[in-house]
């Protein structure tokens, strides 16, 4: 029940919150060994003072306190050994168990999550909250819940031996709870102000970063410095505030216990007068009142940490909890006719808003089905909700008799090659950037896969050819260079279905015309979906569905729309006008 608790509440692993058991139980064991030096003392010194009384030799009481005190402070070695390797390694294991688990559920969130998401929001909590929760389980949680139950058994044991002055040093600590716990909502309202002003910095850096081009070319530098500088000054502003709201309530909470060891001074000195304890009891007491305050103060400063903690561990929550695409991992579809059957889908962000409106239609196995339209007509979407990029609002998708939304999406794309309008190229050499399409395939199968997607021409030129490293996102390429290496990824996946949304949109015309060949080629018996604005590329696509604000409002073959004079040859109109085109001076 504990361990269940544990992992619902921090987010761990059942090794996790086993491992912070242990931990917990080493701390307080290595706070009930410190007490032992005193109960040792105090143990010596009223031998001591008995046998001065009496007369008796004390020669032999030397040697049995060296050994006794040798004893102890192995124990007390042996304890804090212990919890270091139950505190630590058992956190930073559970650390690594943490981003590989958060890795697992991004891999398996849908892609329109990734859309309602800040990319800096995102990195914060998968680098900064997590790498901060780990520290404060190293250094802070675990010892604040061992120097609970320390104070409790040390407390319970004043108690016994004198109840007076058990109460005299104890009530402090309730009395500093109440201060601390009852400023929770506070401090999380402060920690969460803060949290979203800094993720705000970090987005604007990170924007500016990489808009930095358009930022010069337009002369925006001034404008872009005075709002990163006066979301910096209100991110510290911030920053204060949460700190002030911490420490002010820490430093209240440690008040009391000041007001605690002059009370139990003032009690023990009232019941030494009446001689109703010691002089040695009362110097025990007090060395134990000083030893049982600092896993007070601990405590105190610890939850505070552990309301900080908190905060973060719901963000990492967040997203363990957002529901998973999950399916079959045994598909064998019967062909790979795509099918869409009265599919909607509106965005999650704004389920008011529908993208697709009763889409229905068959991209078939060995044909070319193009999908025109306006910008923002859904066609796009589509290819996405094909790949089950996005999950449907209602309908169904099948491809091959199968309903999509019932397989495992990662099972699922094995069978597509996607060439998208947005190219993503990593910092590596044009080699691998291709070889991404399909792992294993050897240099001569991604050399050819090359050479149909005419990268030969551009990669010869480069120094290293094919080893070229080629910077972040393809930064040394154009545009047009970049997406024929993409294009050249899902011509070697080789895959039976084939997306191509503009796929060549960044190609001039002789190019465009070699890659529109080679795409021909290396299609055939494959269920193609084209999106494309030019005519031209569409113009021998086996069938044609024109969008219109989500809906289809017209389909057939290119020939059979020309002529039947709708949207899909007022489209073609109008770009054969704009071919005309031309500037004048």
């Amino acid at each position: 029940m504990i361990v269940k608790r544990l992992m619902d509440r921090y987010a761990m692993s059942e090794t996790g919150a086993k491992g912070f058991l242990s931990a917990v139980l080493w701390t307080f064991l290595c706070n009930l060994g410190l007490m032992v030096p005193v109960f040792l003392t105090m143990g010596i010194i009223s031998t001591l003072d008995e046998r001065l009384s009496t007369g008796t030799e004390t020669k032999d009481l030397m040697p049995v306190a060296i050994v006794l005190s040798l004893v102890v402070l192995a124990l007390i070695f042996i304890l804090h050994y212990m919890q270091y390797k139950a505190m630590y390694l058992t956190t930073f294991r559970e650390g690594a168990a943490r981003r590989i688990s958060l890795a697992e559920s991004l891999r398996r969130l849908p892609m329109s999550w990734y859309e309602q998401k800040d990319l800096s929001d995102l990195t914060n909590t998968l680098i900064m909250d997590s790498a901060e929760i780990e520290r404060m389980f190293s250094h802070y949680v675990s010892v604040g819940y061992a120097s609970f139950l320390s104070i409790t058994v040390i407390g319970i044991m004043m108690l016994l031996f004198n109840w007076r002055m058990g109460i005299a040093i104890l009530w402090v600590f309730p009395a500093a709870l109440l201060t601390t716990f009852s400023s929770k909502a506070f401090q999380n309202q402060h920690t969460r102000e803060y949290f979203a002003k800094s993720r705000r910095v970090t987005a604007t850096i990170q924007e500016s970063i990489d808009k930095v081009r358009d930022i010069r070319a337009f002369s925006g530098e001034k404008v872009c410095l005075d709002r990163l500088r006066e979301q910096s000054d209100d991110a510290i502003r911030s920053h204060i505030h949460s700190e002030l709201a911490t420490s002010s309530l820490i430093s209240a909470s440690q008040a009391f216990i000041r007001l605690g060891l002059a009370t139990a001074a003032l009690e023990g000195t009232i019941l030494l007068v009446r001689g109703q304890i010691s002089l040695l009891f009362f110097i025990g007491f007090m060395f134990a009142a000083a030893r049982i305050y600092d896993p007070i103060n601990i405590v105190l400063q610890n939850i505070a940490a552990t309301f900080n903690t908190q905060v973060r561990i719901e963000r990492l929550k967040a997203i363990r909890d957002t529901p998973r695409q999950v399916g079959t991992t045994d598909f064998h579809p019967e062909g790979y006719d795509l099918k869409f059957s009265h599919v909607s889908y509106a965005y999650q962000s704004d389920q008011k808003k529908t993208v697709l409106k009763d889409v229905s239609f068959t991209a078939r196995q060995g044909q070319v089905t193009a999908l025109v339209g306006a910008s923002g007509s859904g066609k796009s979407t589509i290819a996405r909700l094909a790949a089950r990029f996005y999950d449907i609002s209602s309908g169904t998708i099948t491809l091959g008799g199968t309903n999509i939304q019932t397989v495992d999406p990662e099972t699922l794309l094995t069978s597509y090659s996607i060439v998208f309008q947005d190219v993503v190229l990593f910092n590596d050499t044009i080699m691998e950037n291709i070889r991404l399409g399909r792992h294993g395939a050897t240099d001569e199968e991604v050399l050819a896969a090359a050479k149909a997607a005419c990268c030969d021409d551009f990669v010869s030129k480069l120094p290293d050819g094919y080893q070229t490293v080629i910077g972040e996102n393809g930064a040394r390429l154009s545009g047009g260079e970049r997406q024929r290496i993409s294009i050249a990824r899902a011509l070697l996946k080789n895959a039976p279905v084939v997306l191509l949304d503009e796929a060549t949109a960044s190609l001039d015309v002789e190019n465009e015309s070699q890659v529109q060949a080679a795409i021909s080629r290396l299609t055939q018996d494959k269920t193609v979906i084209v999106i494309a604005h030019r005519m031209r590329t569409i113009e021998n696509a086996d069938h044609v569905i024109v969008l219109d604000q989500g809906r289809i409002v017209e389909e057939g073959t290119p020939q059979e729309l020309l002529r039947a004079g709708g949207r899909f040859a007022h489209m073609a109109e109008l770009q054969n006008m704009s071919s005309a085109w031309e500037i004048r001076s």
